[in-house]
């Protein structure tokens, strides 16, 4: 069964990684440029804050010429190796409150003295969507980003869903191909070089919880429900949920401009450790652990 899966993790990443048809981006902008037009449309979180808070560039950027910014908490305890959490905000440019609330948990992180995961924080996925002048959920290309990942038979799949489930709905194109956009890219790589056990998403504005992969998932995250909303052509939640088995916990804040209170914020935030504390399996190494040993290139179909 392990070979299996490794087999199956190795086809999709390989696939991605052959991706072509990327667009030409502008020079990156600095970390600091880029907090201070992040933090210029965000409430709550300013420019300093942002740029004292230890965020990296990633190596590649948008279209427009930002780059994704990320950073690691490691884990405050080395009694066992620790498992390792990929949180994301901002996948849609015009849910703002996710990226605010990915900026809070943040904080926390960055004070808590006894924390045991290993987490990358990826604050805002698609700046570009961000910092228009009415912020969309796309990117600069027009594609929503959590309908771009390769899932399979995307071909086929992803641009029917968009023809005949969301009728051309402008703010659903999937783009022209799967992993057609850098973000999704980078994102996918991500997934493959840091080898998460649970991945974070951040979204708003059902004020649902949502979940895909294994494990039974959490009933309830401070004041969020579980709803689960099915999985689509191109997600996030298909591509790393169903497809490499990993939890993927959605949060769907309840409203896209308007953040949680400090106290909803953090009790999202507790009941989350606690169910990534109890669910995620003890008695086996962490996921990049297990994988260290495979050769992903000779078990790719």
């Amino acid at each position: 069964m392990r070979t299996k899966s490794a087999r199956r993790l190795a086809g999709l990443f390989v696939f991605a990684s052959l991706l072509s048809g990327a667009a030409q981006a502008l020079p990156l902008a600095s970390v600091d440029a880029a907090c201070r037009q992040l933090t210029g449309r965000l409430k709550g979180v300013s420019a300093r804050e942002c740029q004292a808070s230890g965020l990296n560039a990633a190596g590649v950027g948008t279209v427009q010429g930002q780059p994704i910014l990320f950073r690691d908490y490691l884990a405050s305890s080395r009694r066992s190796t620790p498992k390792r959490i990929l949180l994301v905000g901002g996948i849609h440019g015009d849910e703002l409150s996710s990226v605010v609330v990915s900026f809070d948990w943040m904080r926390r992180l960055a004070a808590e003295k006894f924390q045991p995961f290993h987490w990358r924080v990826v604050p805002c996925l698609n700046p570009d969507g961000l910092l228009k002048a009415l912020p969309t959920r796309v990117n600069a290309r027009g594609v929503d980003l959590n309908r771009n990942f390769p899932t399979p038979r995307w071909a086929e799949l992803a641009p029917k869903y968009w023809e005949t489930r969301t009728k051309r709905d402008h703010r659903r194109w999937p783009g022209p191909g799967p992993g057609s956009e850098p973000e999704t890219r980078w994102l996918v790589q991500q997934i493959k070089s840091f080898r998460p056990d649970a991945i974070v998403s951040v979204h708003a504005p059902y004020g649902v919880l949502d979940f895909d992969g294994p494990r039974a998932p959490p009933r309830k995250l401070g004041f969020l429900n579980l709803n689960e909303l099915g999985t689509y052509p191109g997600s996030l939640g298909n591509f790393a949920g169903v497809q490499l088995g990993l939890p993927v916990i959605t949060l769907e804040l309840p409203h896209s401009a308007e953040t949680p209170t400090p106290s909803q914020s953090a009790r999202i935030w507790s009941d989350l450790l606690t169910w990534l504390d109890k669910n995620l399996p003890k008695g086996e190494p962490p996921l990049y652990q297990r994988l260290a040993d495979q050769n992903w290139a000779r078990n790719a179909p």
